[in-house]
């Protein structure tokens, strides 16, 4: 079964030792792993997602680092890749570093906060969702709806953004 391994790791400056080792480790368990930076492709952004979209299509299931990047929740382009392979009804499979809820690591970023007839809002007025969900609800709906799974591990081991021991969970969920 081909996998396809997206998340914030590709950013970090050892991605690429990073993508390898995810890869064996799906190697090890009968999977094969696709990541973004298998494409030796140049400094164009068009070529880059059209090289990652064809790594979707031939995959038959995604796993993706859904840990907080750049703010409280996961990072956008890896949002966008979840909803491309859910649409086309493929499994998605989520995972994350970050113990705190959504909304707990929403109150840090955005607060002070007020609640005002149940409602939670941050320091601009703007509701803040509750669900006590590992991410924002479109989110860890589409992985359930999917028949995937959304592990969360609180990560110790550097770089903590590459999220290995619930990557490695992740995995065995699948």
């Amino acid at each position: 079964m081909k996998l396809y391994l997206a998340g914030p790791d590709v950013f970090l400056p050892d991605a690429a030792e990073i993508g390898r080792r995810k890869k064996a480790l799906c190697r090890e368990r009968g999977f094969e792993g696709l990541y973004p930076l298998d494409n030796d492709l140049p400094e164009d952004a068009a070529a880059i997602f059209a090289a990652n979209r064809d790594l979707m299509d031939q995959a038959e299931a995604g796993l993706f680092n859904l840990s907080p990047f750049r703010g409280p929740s996961a990072d956008a382009g890896t949002v966008f890749e979840l909803g491309y392979m859910a649409a086309q009804g493929k499994p998605v499979f989520g995972y994350s570093n970050a113990a705190a809820s959504y909304a707990a690591r929403a109150v840090r970023s955005h607060g002070p906060t007020i609640e005002k007839d149940g409602i939670l809002r941050d320091r601009d007025g703007i509701m803040i969702e509750r669900f006590g969900l590992a991410d924002n609800l479109m989110i860890a709906e589409a992985i359930a709806d999917s028949g995937g799974a959304f592990v969360v591990i609180a990560e110790r081991e550097k770089p903590t953004l590459a999220a290995i021991h619930a990557f490695l969970e992740c995995l065995n969920a699948v």
